[in-house]
């Protein structure tokens, strides 16, 4: 498969040490022999693979030296791309990298789309699908659990797991068109009954485990949505900033400070949360404090994890047990705070409300309480199951939705042929099984949803 030669700056934009302008396809050494002199002055193909040059860009038209700059030279199959690939490593700014750019298009290269040289990876079979989208898992991995699970799926683990039940399936099937084509033979039938079932349930098993570790792995993928809520002034921005471990929010002792949703990403244990404090939940006057209020309440439908506060130096109130009713139902921890200030709260009420909920006492401005509330939010999700090594996670929503579909198609299999069902309509069944696991690697994937999902990629990736 042969494309044009295409080329993108692949370092962020901005000022640093070093700047990369990375070019890929069949022309990549012509374009940089013409905008390279190195030290030997021989041609980029003459090169050993894999080596790194000092030289100069220059601009071909008129000989002026536009930047002094060490490239990178590496001939494909043994590439990313598997195409020819040449780095241009600049010094970092945004003046000097964009004319190297700029000087590599004028002669030849086209400016890469976005994730166009992951894509091309794939297409020309360096990866498969799973492992081009944990490219981008890898790349906005929030903790080192998260980055773990995508180096596994890059890898190729998942990629492997599917590949064999795949092909357990296959060997059904054979064992299905056995039966077909000689019906006449009672002891193949028996038999064929007992190996579909066999394997079917056994593909099944694994499909199920997979789907059983994704509620984790999306987790890990995507974070945790988790909104603080509480009466004004109970220490909900205290708490932002002892997760966050620097002051984000505004702490003071007047109610109301808060009046916008304020939102951070936090690594708790390696558990990712997207934290969310919100403005005091009470009937107020303040127009301005009456938005930030209703905002709260919009975002504490789409939580995944509520952080409850509670002032231990106040007493219940009527807003505070309208709020345990307003999170019934949902993954709540407690937390009561203020623990070094004189207790008036009703504690025995707070842990009759909380039955349901785990519940944590802190004083978050003496430092008390975090390491216990870290614990608390790491097991309710995770229990320790995170830290197997030899787990297969999935976190990614195409791959679970395809899992899904998969475990439905593979159950109606394993009914039917209990059911007496005749073996070819089984084999339907089945057949799609195998086809829903292969979208999840790119085996039998439509040609918009690569394009739609390398979209998402970063330019020069």
């Amino acid at each position: 498969m042969e494309f044009d030669t295409i080329a993108a700056i692949s370092t962020p934009m901005g000022e640093g040490a070093i700047a990369i302008v990375r070019l890929s396809g069949d022309q990549a050494f012509d374009i940089g022999d013409k905008v390279f002199k190195g030290m030997k002055g021989s041609s980029m193909k003459e090169f050993a693979s894999h080596t790194i040059h000092y030289g100069h860009i220059i601009d071909p038209d008129t000989g002026q030296v536009v930047e002094e700059v060490m490239v990178s030279v590496m001939k494909g199959p043994k590439t990313f791309t598997r195409e020819d690939i040449i780095e241009i490593n600049c010094h970092g700014g945004l003046v000097s990298v964009n004319k190297v750019l700029q000087l590599v298009l004028k002669n030849g290269a086209r400016l890469a789309e976005p994730g166009e040289f992951t894509k091309r990876a794939f297409l020309n079979g360096r990866i498969d699908l799973s492992q081009a989208e944990a490219v981008m898992d890898l790349i906005r991995a929030k903790t080192d659990r998260a980055m773990n699970v995508a180096l596994n799926q890059m890898e190729g683990r998942l990629s492997n797991l599917i590949r064999k039940l795949r092909q357990e399936i296959l060997e059904t099937l054979a064992h299905v068109e056995v039966n077909i084509d000689y019906p006449e033979y009672d002891d193949v039938e028996e038999m064929t009954h007992h190996v579909l079932l066999e394997k079917s349930r056994r593909v099944r098993d694994e499909i199920d485990k997979l789907i059983r570790t994704s509620e984790q792995g999306k987790i890990l993928r995507e974070g945790l949505s988790t909104v603080i809520i509480g009466r004004p002034n109970v220490g909900k921005s205290s708490l932002l900033n002892s997760l966050v471990h620097e002051n984000k929010a505004i702490v003071t002792d007047i109610p109301g400070t808060t009046r916008d949703v304020i939102e951070e990403y936090v690594n708790v244990r390696g558990v990712p949360l997207r934290l969310v404090d919100t403005a005091g939940i009470r009937e107020t006057e303040d127009i301005v404090e009456r938005i930030g209020v209703e905002r709260s309440r919009q975002v504490l439908k789409e939580a995944d994890l509520i952080l409850l506060v509670l002032n231990y130096a106040d007493e219940l109130t009527f807003e505070d047990e309208q709020l345990f009713e307003a999170v019934k139902g949902m993954d709540v921890i407690v937390i009561v705070n203020k623990t070094d200030l004189p207790q008036k709260i009703d504690i025995d009420k707070v842990r009759k409300l909380s039955e349901n909920h785990q519940l944590v006492t802190t004083a978050l401005l003496e430092e008390q309480g975090i390491d216990e509330l870290e614990e608390a939010i790491s097991s309710l999700f995770f229990a320790g199951s995170i830290e197997g090594g030899d787990m297969t996670y999935v976190s990614n929503s195409r791959h679970i939705a395809l899992l899904n579909q998969a475990s439905l198609a593979i159950n109606e299999a394993i009914d039917g042929v209990e059911m007496g069902t005749p073996i070819d309509i089984a084999q339907i069944d089945l057949t799609r099984t195998w086809e829903l696991l292969g979208e999840i690697i790119g085996d039998s994937v439509h040609e918009s949803l690569i394009d739609q999902l390398f979209s998402q990629f970063c330019l020069g990736k």
